[in-house]
């Protein structure tokens, strides 16, 4: 189309297209980039350095012929970034915390397909407890036997431990302190089957959730 039937192009346009051939002159003369953002009241500036105005905003380096180099990104002050970094970490441990917990539910429900499998390896659970401190109580019953087998000893000495001989008073002595470890350990694996039992329930709650979902 002959030059002299083409629409006049907006001044807006014919401002901003002379304003840039004039900094990319500048700039290419010096070697240096072209830097161009929309400021907080919407201006648009050129400039051939890093822009005072738009550092808490991307920048544009621009080439030459106007097409984009490489985006700049804000920059902060020391405490903004330590602020942004905080917040960034802290929203990649949530998201790592999520990931973990779908993983774990993943592996409970793999596990735990449905109700009897959970019930089962619950009761498998106890059981062995169960046979730990059937095999204390056993021992328990035989240690009391040697201390009824003590006492009958203590009889020549009128029930008196200081006046017994000192291979009895150390029987005495080893029957008492292995009845003491005996009573612990029950006391323990009891403890035990208590945590376990609330570590199903825990999981039951869970798993009653998944299995609804799936």
């Amino acid at each position: 189309m002959p030059a002299f039937l083409r629409p006049p192009l907006p001044s807006t346009s014919i401002a901003w297209g002379v304003l840039l051939l004039v900094v990319s002159t500048v700039a290419l003369a010096q070697g240096k980039g072209i830097y161009t953002c929309i400021d907080s009241k919407g201006r648009r500036i050129t400039s051939d350095r890093p822009i005072t105005e738009c550092l808490d905003r991307e920048q544009h380096e621009l080439t030459g012929s106007g097409t984009v180099k490489r985006v700049v990104p804000p920059s902060y002050t020391a405490e903004e970034r330590a602020r942004i970094d905080a917040q960034k970490k802290a929203e990649e441990a949530l998201q790592a915390r999520i990931a973990e917990e779908k993983r774990r539910d993943r592996a409970l429900l793999i596990r735990y397909p449905n109700k009897p499998v959970h019930d089962k390896e619950r009761a498998d659970a106890l059981a062995q407890i169960d046979e730990v401190i059937s095999a204390v109580n056993k021992r328990a019953q035989t240690l009391l036997d040697q201390r009824k087998d003590i006492s009958a000893e203590l009889e020549f000495y009128q029930n008196d431990v200081s006046k017994a001989p000192l291979w009895l008073r150390r029987k005495l002595e080893d029957n008492e302190q292995q009845v003491a470890v005996q009573q612990r350990f029950v006391v323990e694996q009891t403890q035990e089957k208590q945590r376990l039992n609330a570590r199903f329930d825990e999981e039951l709650v869970k798993l009653r959730q998944l299995w609804t979902t799936r």
